[in-house]
């Protein structure tokens, strides 16, 4: 999803933040006078800080290792399982109401070694109701989905029940049905549990008033009065059950800004709306001559021959017999199947222009997607096909091929919102949400808990895709450097922390971080080496749920080298480097250059050196690596700092040549509070970096 403007709000000013508003580091002229030898001496033989490296390991993933579901490889452990789900919807939108009403069953396989004794639904259409709990502003209030009928299992449960059953051995009664069914998270006690590697049913009927948006962006869906409609968040959702929770449910509700955590399965969804509607919708349309005009059916029989756009259905074709078929009393039964996905969106109007073209997948060939938008747009429309093709071909390419069958992107008021092959979008945001589609639609992250892993993950590869598309070269330099100046802000949460409770820094954790946490870990190993290695982790978890310590582990071993100390710092903290050149001399042929560092976090010291322009030889170090004629990278690893010490001396021989200049982090991927004490000689300006290496 594209950071909605209350998000954006609370987030721009973190990368302006100086480094004056920082919390100094106290210096060592202020620490307490030792009070006697003994003191002294300990003081001087005590490490200046302790480096953490090792990844914490919570209740969550020690009980996934001890199950064997999950191992320190980061691959999914020989044990391993997930939910499957099948769901069989038919719903019918009234648009003189705006009401969406359906009939659902859910066919679910418990596939975990323990019965389940409730279930737990997602009922998001509530948060639109009055009185529920959210974090962000609502626009528009509805009274949410109302549920009519619920059979789970064979149970057929009192709905409307505002009284509640008695506990036996009390005088206490258990939370109304009808109480809970007014929440976005509701666990339901079940009268006789589901084994172990069984199959449980739900059944259910409800329906909810689409909310309309007048001037304002949807809330991850919406209508513009009763002619657009944009449908998300829709139908009571079975939630996840995994090995990672304790007790298996996932129950956390939504509350607006974090976003969703799904079961893979798979979707039948019928959908009846008036003749004359155009539906766009997650998956394939299976009954393409029932609704179609023989007209529209020959266009789309040309799509995947070229990259050239063709139009499906013109802003001239209104109406039953022009945009579709006659249908039956007036209305249309739109019918789509998607197979491995883990959620359903559509939309439908009866103003859409509607146009396909193709996108080459590696290893796949063509691959249909469509755009549907309205007349008065057309102009901001223009660029899409050119947008959306270069993402799916892109990121086929970064990551792994694109693995669904057709993409559809949607005008209305949701102006950045991704579902499985389906996505609501204005063209800006059509590279962010289509890149989506990897994460979390193909690698089923929990984006309520670690929205990192999936929008922080996806404006990482905005930033290499974006310059791939416009022909110029990618910067990742810069970025890991900035957040030495939001480091020691009390507001912000660790990436570890639930991002449902995130509080005003969700954005800065969501969206921004990863990005700055990634160019850092391109400074440690190289920013190719990072794109092979994630690679490799997208196709390893493809449609599977990895945590952050599959993740983690994942790059340690694909990456060949313990990287536990970044993890801890960048996941599990808010700490940063702040490293400095302390002093520079030279004596002979060679120069001593001390660096300092007063953050927590660790990183590997690397310096450029620039030479004059003459003088005898250059002799590179076996450490480092001619960039010009005249100047050097020297890199030390990160180890250096293991033994506990703030400073450190580079040694530097390069076989006497004189040093005119030394920049710290000259490529600005590490924490760093103020960039101007990272050269020497003082007073000279910091150097601009350009592209990635």
């Amino acid at each position: 999803m594209t950071a909605r403007p209350l998000v954006a709000f609370a987030v721009a000013p973190l990368l302006t933040i100086s480094a004056s508003s920082s919390i100094a580091q106290a210096p060592a002229s202020s620490r307490p006078a030792a009070t006697d030898r003994s003191q002294v001496s300990a003081a001087a033989k005590a490490p200046e800080r302790a480096i953490r490296r090792d990844m914490p390991m919570t209740n969550t993933i020690r009980r996934a290792f001890a199950a064997g579901t999950r191992d320190s490889t980061g691959r999914p452990g020989r044990k391993y399982w997930q939910l499957w789900t099948d769901y069989r919807i038919n719903a019918r939108l009234d648009n003189a109401t705006s009401v969406v009403s359906g009939h659902e069953i859910v066919t679910f396989r418990n596939n975990s070694d323990s019965a389940m004794r409730s279930v737990v639904l997602r009922l998001d259409q509530n948060i639109f109701r009055p009185e529920a709990a959210r974090t962000d502003l609502m626009d528009v209030i509805t009274g949410g989905m109302k549920i009519t009928r619920l059979i789970v299992n064979g149970q057929n449960l009192p709905v409307m029940d505002t009284v509640g059953t008695p506990i036996p051995g009390t005088t206490r009664r258990t939370t109304p049905l009808s109480r809970l069914l007014k929440l976005t998270s509701a666990r339901i006690p079940l009268a006789a549990p589901i084994g172990a590697r069984s199959i449980g049913t739900i059944e259910a009927d409800w329906s909810f008033e689409v909310p309309r948006i007048e001037g304002a962006r949807g809330f991850r869906m919406g209508r513009w009065a009763d002619t657009l409609y944009q449908v998300a968040q829709w139908y009571p959702r079975l939630a996840v059950f995994d090995d990672l929770r304790d007790g298996g449910w996932d129950t956390d509700p939504y509350l607006g800004n974090a976003e969703f955590y799904n079961n893979f399965g798979h979707f039948d969804v019928s959908i009846d709306v008036p003749a004359g509607w155009i539906v766009g919708a997650t998956g394939v349309l299976q009954n393409p001559t029932e609704v179609l005009t023989p007209l529209a059916r020959e266009r789309l029989s040309h799509v995947l021959e070229s990259d050239s756009t063709r139009t499906i259905v013109s802003a001239a074709e209104r109406g039953a017999e022009k945009s579709t078929t006659a249908g039956t009393n007036g209305r249309l039964v739109w019918r789509f199947a998607a197979d491995t996905v883990g959620d359903f969106a559509w939309a439908t109007s009866n103003q859409f222009v509607w146009d396909a073209s193709r996108a080459t997948i590696p290893g796949r060939g063509p691959v249909p997607f469509n755009i549907l938008y309205l007349p008065a747009h057309t102009q901001a429309f223009a660029e899409g096909p050119r947008v959306v093709r270069h993402a799916l071909e892109f990121y086929s390419k970064l990551w792994m091929p694109y693995a669904f069958p057709q993409l559809t992107m949607v005008d209305g008021p949701e102006l950045g919102m991704e579902y499985p092959m389906f996505i609501m979008s204005a063209v800006f945001a059509a590279d962010h949400e289509t890149g989506h589609e990897w994460w979390p639609m193909m690698v089923g992250v929990n984006e309520t808990w670690y929205g990192w892993m999936d929008e922080g993950f996806n404006q990482y590869m905005n930033i290499l895709s974006d310059a791939d598309r416009e022909k110029r070269p990618y910067k990742l330099d810069s970025l890991g450097i900035t957040y030495g100046r939001v480091s020691g802000n009390e507001l912000e949460p660790p990436l570890m922390w639930d991002e449902n409770y995130a509080g005003p820094f969700y954005g800065f954790a969501a969206y921004r971080k990863a990005p700055l946490m990634l160019s850092a870990l391109g400074g440690v190993v190289g920013d190719s080496a990072v794109w092979r290695a994630m690679s490799d982790y997208a196709k390893a978890w493809r449609f599977k749920h990895p945590s952050p310590w599959d993740y983690a582990f994942f790059m340690n071993n694909a990456l060949h080298q313990d990287l536990s100390w970044f993890w801890n710092y960048w996941l599990f903290t808010t700490e940063s480097v702040d490293e400095s050149i302390q002093e520079v001399k030279t004596s002979g042929r060679g120069t001593t250059v001390t660096v300092r560092q007063d953050g927590q976090m660790p990183s590997p010291v690397i310096l450029k050196v620039d030479f004059a322009p003459s003088g005898v030889p250059i002799r590179p170090m076996p450490n480092s690596t001619m960039t010009t004629a005249n100047s050097a990278i020297v890199t030390y690893p990160v180890d250096v700092w293991f033994s506990g010490n703030r400073s450190f001396t580079a040694n530097l021989d390069f076989g006497g040549r004189p040093i005119s200049r030394i920049t710290l982090d000259p490529n600005g991927r590490f924490p760093d509070k103020n960039a101007s004490d990272n050269v020497w000689p003082r007073g000279q300006a910091t150097p601009k970096t350009n592209g990635g290496n």
